[in-house]
């Protein structure tokens, strides 16, 4: 179908289309794309996409949004907890990205990949599975009008077998990549030859400081900004086998309350029987709040340790589920 406007349409209905007979069919499906980009349009312009204060990443952001948009791939060398998973999405939107096209945001593990979208979601101020979403094997809670959607780098892969151009989205952040899995080096790999046929997509690729340069010479000199990181001191306490791990646990948090410096603002509990523990989450988290009146403590959340638990045996809240009204993150 000729005489199509691109700027007018969703991308990938733009290349479907335009190999269309001209009919009703037709003419209603180019309605639905036009419908569907103002939508989004709407969305975006209802979404808060300051940066986070205090983070490093956002000390930077004049300076990404530009490379950004400068340069069609971008790498970031931050450390950990310099923001650049939850901030350069929004660096992304600030530049006109995830509106023709969605945002694919890639994680190494499922949990990251819906524990990010979950914070994201928060900060933008929007429902998860609206604006931003999150899609894993077997789980998709995402839908047409999500300019965001972060997802596994292996379930990215499997999207080229039936997109192999991409045209879903205009814009690619590849997170983790100094990880360098067999997922992450195959996508990295796929880019790169993508890029030359796709002139208006953006990739940015994120690293840890080590051997970034070598991300920057694969992308042919690429632009590479460092953001610094930041750390906390952290007290590792262990309890023994206990029969009743509930009681040991509220002695040890009243221990930390009365030993030097004193009140231990955030506590991290995991639990070693992962299917117990989740059974025993959220009741076990309100019962620890009544043992914990007269505590300094404001945050206990138990997680399983088993690193092959399924993200599909946990509740969509588990991770943020609250102790009454006490701030938790």
């Amino acid at each position: 179908m000729s005489g199509l406007d691109q700027s007018t349409l969703m991308r990938q209905d733009y290349f479907a289309l335009r190999r269309a007979k001209r009919g009703a069919s037709t003419d209603a499906k180019v309605a639905a794309s036009q419908a569907l980009l103002a939508q989004r349009q709407l969305l975006a312009q209802q979404l808060n996409l300051t940066p986070m204060s205090g983070l490093p990443v956002s000390d930077a952001a004049a300076q990404i949004t530009a490379a950004i948009a400068e340069h069609p791939v971008v790498i970031i060398a931050g450390e950990t907890g310099s923001g650049k998973t939850t901030q350069l999405p929004k660096f992304c939107l600030q530049n006109g990205l995830g509106l023709t096209g969605t945002i694919a945001h890639t994680q190494p593990r499922r949990i990251a990949a819906r524990t990010v979208a979950q914070r994201i979601a928060h900060e933008v101020g929007t429902e998860l599975g609206e604006a931003v979403g999150y899609s894993v094997r077997f789980s998709d809670r995402s839908n047409p009008q999500s300019l965001l959607r972060v997802m596994t780098d292996g379930l990215l892969l499997t999207e080229i077998r039936r997109d192999r151009y991409l045209n879903a989205y205009d814009a690619i952040i590849v997170d983790e990549a100094h990880e360098r899995s067999l997922n992450i080096d195959f996508l990295l790999g796929y880019l790169k030859r993508l890029l030359s046929q796709r002139h208006d997509l953006k990739v940015i690729v994120t690293s840890a400081t080590i051997d970034v340069q070598r991300f920057a010479d694969y992308f042919a000199g690429a632009p590479v900004i460092e953001v610094g990181g930041r750390s906390f001191p952290v007290t590792t306490r262990y309890i023994d086998n206990e029969a009743d791990t509930q009681t040991k646990l509220v002695e040890v948090l009243r221990t930390i309350d009365a030993t030097p410096p004193g009140r231990a603002p955030d506590v991290l509990a995991f639990l070693r029987q992962s299917e117990r523990s989740l059974m025993l989450l959220k009741p076990y988290g309100w019962r620890l709040e009544n043992a914990l009146r007269s505590s300094r403590c404001t945050l206990v959340c138990p997680l399983p340790t088993n690193g092959a638990y399924s993200i599909h045996k946990v509740p969509n809240d588990a991770l943020y589920w609250p102790l009454m009204s006490r701030k938790r993150h």
